[in-house]
């Protein structure tokens, strides 16, 4: 699909959007409040980050999974880090460095081996779940020490609470009428959208999805580029998992547990090809906004949790299905104009 295409397809996601918010809100005229809108944006943002970070590994044509179990593996190490008595914003720190090494482990091992991204990275979720579940258990068999008598193991299913207002603000906060998280997603969104359009590295990214082996013969440094922009996955993931974190004022293990189809929906459905070498930030942000506002407007209408994701599911088929048929209508129109265009020539000719 051609840079044109592509463009015609945020312009359909911002239509798309514009007219869910009015359809919701003839159904519930609360549902169009300003302030609202704005806030309720809140309870999906951390949804928009992690699809970010992963446009940008699928522009090279992989795939990471694991960032749900990064979200709450650094939610749980900023946590034990408080109790244990780390300085908050150290904590931070500590949890943002997690979940870039994480991810640059990801990428590692992918741009090492054969093996499909998507077979490394879904072990790589059940490992770093684990080790957010089992981590307080294993810091207590290492003899950390820590405020109270139940030790770390304490905390290995509860929430870790009372986490400073210092902290919890950028979640909770807002400038004006302009929430903390929002203003966030919208600063990693721009960095992104900047990397992808404006550096080498973006461009290196397109070239590694078009053909990994034809970007090393040029001269892509092939490896490196995998191994920052899976660590930079991981560390939108990270972030992902702090905002969450702040939100609900407890850091947990499974925080964002349940964001995988939601991740993954909103960067195919903004326009990202699952095979690389083409991808939207703007695309993945709007239409994280369309499923956010989407969900959120479905249970306020006493629709059922379950079927949430059913609906969800049609939209990403119903997509991919009108993305087809988009590209296949603009196939056509190039051919035909290639096809008068040479009739032209042949008849000046003669």
């Amino acid at each position: 699909m051609n840079r044109s295409v592509l463009k015609s397809w945020e312009a359909m996601l911002a239509v798309a959007l514009v007219l869910e918010l009015v359809v919701l809100g003839l159904i519930n005229p609360a549902f169009l409040n300003i302030e609202n809108l704005l806030f309720s944006t809140s309870d999906f943002v951390h949804v928009i980050i992690c699809a970010v970070g992963l446009t940008l590994v699928i522009m090279t044509g992989g795939m990471d999974i694991s960032g749900v179990s990064i979200m709450g593996l650094c939610s749980i190490v900023l946590g034990l880090g408080f109790v244990a008595g780390v300085p908050i914003w150290a904590g931070v720190g500590l949890a943002l460095l997690v979940g870039l090494g994480a991810g640059a482990f990801n990428g590692s091992v992918i741009a090492r081996t054969d093996v499909n991204p998507l077979v490394i990275t879904l072990a790589m979720l059940f490992f770093y779940a684990g080790v957010a579940t089992g981590l307080p258990t294993l810091l207590d068999m290492m003899g950390f020490a820590v405020a109270g008598a139940g030790g770390f193991e304490a905390y290995q299913y509860e929430g870790i609470t009372g986490l400073p207002k210092s902290f919890t603000w950028i979640g909770t906060g807002a400038l004006g009428w302009v929430p903390v998280p929002l203003i966030l997603t919208l600063v990693i969104a721009a960095a992104a959208t900047f990397a992808m359009h404006r550096t080498r590295f973006g461009r290196f990214l397109k070239l590694i999805g078009v053909s990994a082996e034809v970007a090393r013969f040029t001269g892509v440094p092939v490896t490196r580029t995998l191994v920052t922009v899976y660590a930079l996955n991981g560390l939108a993931c990270a972030v992902a998992g702090l905002v969450l974190t702040a939100y609900f004022t407890s850091a947990r293990s499974d925080l964002g547990a349940e964001a995988l189809l939601n991740i993954i929906t909103a960067v195919v459905l903004g326009g990202s090809s699952i095979y690389g070498g083409q991808g939207s930030v703007l695309g993945t942000f709007l239409a994280g906004l369309v499923l956010g506002y989407l969900r959120q407007g479905l249970l306020a209408l006493g629709v059922s949790s379950d079927v949430v994701p059913v609906i969800v599911g049609g939209l990403l088929i119903g997509s991919v299905a009108l993305r087809i048929g988009t590209g296949a209508l603009a196939a056509r129109r190039a051919n035909r104009a290639a096809y008068e265009a040479e009739r032209a020539a042949v008849g000046g000719n003669g």
